[in-house]
């Protein structure tokens, strides 16, 4: 069919090249503008990630401050707000770019089915990333906090006498920026689950009924995955286990929808067979193998 013919598939090698240098310079070149555009920002920036750790040592009564442990780490801190916000800003323009480089070399009908998941890539990526920001690093900060002690008492006379060793918790920018990132980033990345997954059953690679009998196994893996990319604190893996899980049976839920919808598609067009394998006796004495007897 004219409709479903791909837009262009005679362009030689050199041309492919140069639409990929194109491309590549297009992404680089975005990437560049909006990590100077972050660098030049990079303290509001760094207030609002500060936000919960500073609400978390307010709420216990304690000021919230961070130190220079090394002479360079300010710039660094910078540096490292600037690619990572550069890179959230810049990715709309590089998918943009790698949609426009794959585009040509996909049938229109693949174009519609694969589009929504571009989009939804983004959103979902965000989506996990304000959960761990308004949700989980609250509460693990929390967590962490309390595991500080209190070292003077006071006494008659106005007098503070000294007990035990006081724990206080006096925090480097560079450590807090890292751990930060590392919640953002983890829970950002598992929330394309249902879309990597949703893609994966599109294409044909995995079945509903298949994620449903590996459960017992993807468990086993969120655990390991909860462990890995979140501190050792128990309340957030529980959060990041319940959470992907959850994602995980969503998926199984969009999966199953692809394949209904392809199973209507095909029905209509006449494509579909039923697998009548079950009622064939020839198939049974093949499956009884040696126990036949004549």
């Amino acid at each position: 069919m004219k409709s479903e013919e791909i837009d262009d598939s005679s362009a030689p090698l050199i041309e492919h090249l140069a639409e990929l240098r194109t491309r590549l310079i297009y992404s680089v070149s975005g990437f560049i503008t909006a990590m100077v555009a972050c660098f030049l920002v990079w303290q509001p920036i760094f207030n609002f990630l500060t936000r919960p750790i500073c609400s978390a040592l307010a709420s216990r009564g304690q000021d919230c401050g961070l130190y220079l442990i090394k002479l360079q780490e300010g710039f660094f801190v910078a540096i490292q707000i600037s690619l990572v916000g550069g890179l959230a800003l810049a990715f709309p323009l590089i998918a943009y770019q790698m949609w426009r480089f794959v585009a040509p070399g996909l049938y229109r009908s693949e174009k519609h089915a694969f589009l929504p998941f571009l989009i939804a890539s983004p959103f979902m990526f965000f989506l996990g990333a304000s959960f761990a920001y308004y949700v989980v690093t609250p509460l693990a900060f929390d967590f962490f906090l309390g595991f500080q002690q209190v070292g003077a008492i006071p006494v008659e006379g106005g007098e503070v006498m000294s007990q035990t060793a006081g724990v206080t918790f006096h925090g480097s920018v560079q450590e807090y920026l890292s751990l930060t990132i590392k919640f953002v980033l983890a829970f950002g990345l598992c929330f394309q689950l249902p879309v990597l997954l949703t893609l994966m059953g599109k294409a044909g690679l995995v079945s509903a009924a298949g994620l449903g009998s590996m459960r017992k196994y993807a468990v086993v893996g969120i655990l390991v995955l909860a462990a890995l990319v979140t501190p050792p604190d128990v309340i957030t893996q529980i959060i990041l286990f319940m959470v992907v899980y959850g994602l995980y049976e969503i998926s199984i839920l969009l999966v199953r929808r692809v394949e209904k919808k392809r199973e209507k598609e095909l029905r209509e067009q006449g494509l579909w067979f039923e697998d009548d394998s079950d009622d064939d006796p020839l198939m049974k004495e093949f499956d009884q193998g040696g126990d036949a007897r004549p």
